[in-house]
C-alpha cells in the first residue's frame, strides 16, 4: 500500500499535541462546526480506532504492562496504524468523505521516536510504512509546555506517566516536525481560549473544503 497523498475528494484532518492540550474537546468543536454546514465527518483516533485497535490500544496504555520495551511499543503502534489506514481512513476518504482524527503519524514520531529516545529516521519510516504514506491534508497542532498539561491529568496511562522530559522531548519533536512541513500545519496555543482556536481550525478546514 503505498499512497503519497490523500488520492480522493475527500479531507483528512488530523489533531495532534502533548497529552493534556485538549485535542479531544478541539476535535468534538470541529465535529459540530461541520455537521453544523450539513457535513456528518468520520470521527476516529489512534490508536483504537478499529475493532483491531481498541485491542492495541488497551494494551498500549495499560500500566500495568511496563515490561513493554520501547521498539515493542513503537511497533504495535505501527500495526493500529496500518489497519486503521486501510479499514476506516481510506475508505472513508474513497467516499469523500472529510475525515477527522485524534492522532495519526506525528504522535508515534515524537512519541516513540524522540521520547523513547528511538532513532527517529527509523521510527518514521515504520510509520510512514505503516500508513503507505498517507499524509494528512491538515495536520492541526496544539502546543503548550508540558509540565502545564499534564500535571492535570489526574488518572495518568503509561504515556501520560512516562516522566517530563519525555514529554518534553515529544513537544519539541511535534514543533520540529510543523516546521519541516509549515503549508501542511496549523500550529495554535493551547492556552487560547476553546472558542478561539475551534473558530480558527473551523475556518482553515473550510477553507479547504471550498
Amino acid at each position: 500500500m503505498t499512497v503519497p497523498d490523500t488520492p480522493t475528494s475527500g479531507l483528512f484532518v488530523v489533531f495532534e499535541g502533548g497529552d493534556g492540550v485538549g485535542k479531544s474537546t478541539q476535535v468534538l468543536e470541529l465535529v459540530t462546526r461541520l455537521r453544523n454546514r450539513r457535513i456528518e465527518p468520520v470521527l476516529t483516533r489512534q490508536p483504537g480506532g478499529t475493532p483491531i485497535g481498541a485491542k492495541l490500544r488497551k494494551l498500549l496504555l495499560d500500566p500495568g504492562h511496563p515490561e513493554l520495551t520501547a521498539r515493542t511499543e513503537a511497533l504495535v503502534y505501527a500495526a493500529d496504524k496500518a489497519q486503521h489506514v486501510e479499514e476506516v481512513i481510506l475508505p472513508a476518504l474513497a467516499r469523500g468523505d472529510v475525515v477527522v482524527c485524534d492522532r495519526y503519524v506525528d504522535s508515534m514520531i515524537a512519541y516513540q521516536g524522540a521520547g523513547r529516545v528511538l532513532d527517529l529516521a527509523e521510527v518514521e519510516q515504520v510509520a510512514r510504512w505503516a500508513t503507505g504514506g498517507l499524509r494528512p491534508d491538515l495536520t492541526v497542532l496544539l502546543d503548550i509546555d508540558p509540565a502545564e498539561a499534564v500535571a492535570n491529568i489526574r488518572k495518568q496511562d503509561r504515556l501520560e506517566a512516562a516522566g517530563l522530559d519525555f514529554h518534553r522531548r515529544a513537544r519539541d519533536h511535534f514543533l520540529r516536525l510543523a516546521g519541516e512541513d509549515p503549508g501542511r500545519y496549523l500550529v495554535l496555543g493551547a492556552r487560547d481560549s476553546r472558542e478561539s482556536i475551534a473558530e480558527k481550525v473551523a475556518e482553515k478546514v473550510f477553507a479547504l473544503l471550498g
